[in-house]
């Protein structure tokens, strides 16, 4: 696993009953791109802009997480993601797409793509047909697969750091302190959820959902590569 993930903590289990869609996920073509500097720069435009839609309904689904929280501290929780994604996320998401070429109303104008549609409506019917945990467990592989795709790049010699790789700061970004702690939060919320919500009896439904949405995240990848 890794020293983000614990083996022994619920999303290690997670990660663990889908090996194969959590590697083809954590180690796609798109990302040894980023890693070696490779990966076509239209791609990463197509990806940047759909991530943009992308982290709209994902707002959206932080905002589903407040209702179906049954204590005040999991409202506060979800509610301050919510402020953090409308703020200040979109704000940096905006300013990072900008230096490459891509402007807010261009984002917002671009047609969404069957991939990003597939991935944020799928996290949504699972939060409002199931629980907060099933809402997690549909939001987790995007959550902690970047921390921990970001923890692993930043620290295999092969990846190119510095000017010589375009996608350096993308990579810094998700390797760096501050969202790691988002990641660790997320683990830990994670086995709070599944200790208060009967985790254990649930974990191969739960593990369905993680596993779907895991292989979502494969499909948002290539829908990169396959717009070049």
């Amino acid at each position: 696993m890794t020293e983000i993930v614990p083996a022994g903590s619920f999303l290690g289990r997670l990660i663990g009953a889908c090996p194969d869609a959590w590697s083809r996920y954590t180690d796609h073509p798109f990302v040894r791109g980023m890693a070696d500097g490779t990966l076509p720069q239209a791609a990463f435009r197509h990806y940047l802009a759909q991530d943009y839609l992308f982290l709209i309904h994902f707002a959206r689904a932080y905002a589903l997480a407040v209702y179906k929280a049954d204590d005040l501290a999991d409202m506060r929780a979800a509610a301050a993601t919510v402020n953090g994604l409308l703020d200040t996320e979109m704000s940096l998401h905006v300013q990072y797409c900008a230096g490459w070429g891509l402007s807010e109303a261009e984002m917002a104008a671009i047609p969404e793509d069957p991939a990003c549609i597939a991935y944020t409506r799928y996290v949504l019917e699972r939060g409002m047909a199931g629980d907060l945990l099933d809402l997690h467990a549909a939001l987790a592989p995007c959550v902690v697969g970047y921390g921990v795709i970001g923890a692993r790049l930043a620290a295999d010699p092969a990846t190119v750091r510095g000017d010589g790789n375009p996608y350096e700061a993308w990579i810094a970004m998700y390797s760096g302190d501050e969202y790691l702690d988002v990641v660790r939060s997320s683990v830990a919320q994670v086995d709070r959820l599944a200790e208060k919500r009967g985790g254990d009896v649930r974990f191969q439904a739960l593990s369905k959902t993680f596993t779907a949405a895991t292989e979502l995240e494969v499909g948002f990848w290539q829908m990169g590569l396959d717009a070049v």
